[in-house]
C-alpha cells in the first residue's frame, strides 16, 4: 500500500539522518525529550484552532520523534519502530474485547471501566498507575478523578460536589487565618481539586476552559496597552479605576467583535 511506503521512506530518511547529519547524530533520549513535549504544546494549539493544515503538520513533527526514539532504541538492542507498532496493535485488540471478542458493552462509561479492569489484570498495581509525573496539575487532576470514577469512587449527584467545594473553601479560610502558609497551600490544592471535580460534572475540560480565559485575559489586556499608548500613556503611570475604566471598553470591544 502507498501509506505502508511513505511510512518506510520516512524510516529510512531517520536511517540516514542518524549517519550522515551531525545534529540527528549527536541527539539522545535527554535531548529529545524538551523538543517533544513542545511539539506535543504545538499540536495542541494547532488542535485549539482547529487549523488542520497545522494539525497534520504538527502530527508529522510528533510522528518524526517517535521513529526517532524508536532509532535510538535499535541502536541500544532495546527495540525496533515494528515493535512498537506491533505493541500497541496487540494492546488495543486486548483492550477491546467488546470489538475483538464476545464482550457486550452498552456505552462508553463501560468501555473506560472494562479498560482500567483489563489493565489491573495486566499487572497493574492501582488503577492510578501510568498517570505521568510531570503532567499538569490541572489536567493531572482531572485524569485522576477520571479514573478513580472507574471504580465507583465518585459522588453521585452533583450537589454533593457542590457541598464539597463549599467545604473545602471554609477550610481555605480557616487555613488563612491561622496564618500558615503550608496548610494555605494544601487547602488552596483541595479547592482547586474540588472545582475540577464540578468540572467534569458539567462535561467540561477544566485545562481547557482555564486556557480559553488565559487567552481571553490576554488580548483584552493587550488591547488595553493598545489604548493605553494611543493616548501617549503608560499602563503603569495609571491609578487601578482608569486601568479598570480600559479594561471594561476593551472588554466590551471584543465581546462586539464579530466571531
Amino acid at each position: 500500500m502507498p501509506e505502508d511506503v511513505d511510512f518506510q521512506k520516512l524510516v529510512t530518511i531517520m536511517e540516514e539522518l542518524r549517519e550522515k547529519c551531525p545534529w540527528d547524530k549527536k541527539q539522545t533520549l535527554a535531548s529529545l525529550k524538551p523538543m517533544t513535549i513542545e511539539e506535543t504544546y504545538e499540536l495542541s494549539d494547532a488542535l485549539d484552532a482547529q487549523n488542520w493544515k497545522d494539525i497534520k503538520e504538527e502530527l508529522g513533527d510528533l510522528l518524526l520523534h517517535i521513529v526517532f526514539y524508536s532509532k535510538i532504541a535499535a541502536e541500544n538492542n532495546a527495540f525496533t519502530i515494528n515493535d512498537v507498532i506491533k505493541g500497541i496493535c496487540e494492546k488495543l485488540i486486548i483492550r477491546h474485547p467488546h470489538v475483538y471478542g464476545n464482550l457486550t458493552i452498552k456505552d462508553d462509561e463501560e468501555v473506560k471501566k472494562n479498560w482500567e479492569q483489563i489493565k489491573l489484570k495486566e499487572g497493574k498495581t492501582s488503577v492510578l498507575s501510568g498517570i505521568p509525573k510531570t503532567m499538569p496539575a490541572l489536567a493531572k487532576a482531572t485524569r485522576i478523578q477520571e479514573k478513580v470514577k472507574q471504580v465507583g469512587f465518585e459522588w453521585d449527584e452533583i450537589e454533593k460536589v457542590w457541598e464539597k467545594i463549599g467545604e473545602e473553601t471554609n477550610e481555605l479560610k480557616q487555613a488563612i487565618q491561622l496564618n500558615s502558609i503550608n496548610e494555605v497551600e494544601e487547602e488552596f490544592g483541595d479547592v482547586l481539586f474540588s472545582w475540577v471535580n464540578l468540572a467534569r460534572f458539567l462535561n467540561i475540560d477544566a485545562e481547557s476552559a482555564l486556557e480559553r480565559t488565559n487567552k481571553k485575559f490576554i488580548q483584552r489586556f493587550q488591547l488595553m496597552e493598545n489604548m493605553a499608548a494611543g493616548r501617549n500613556l503608560q499602563l503603569a503611570n495609571l491609578t487601578l479605576a482608569e486601568m479598570d475604566e480600559l479594561w471594561n471598553i476593551a472588554k466590551k470591544q471584543i465581546k462586539n467583535e464579530p466571531s
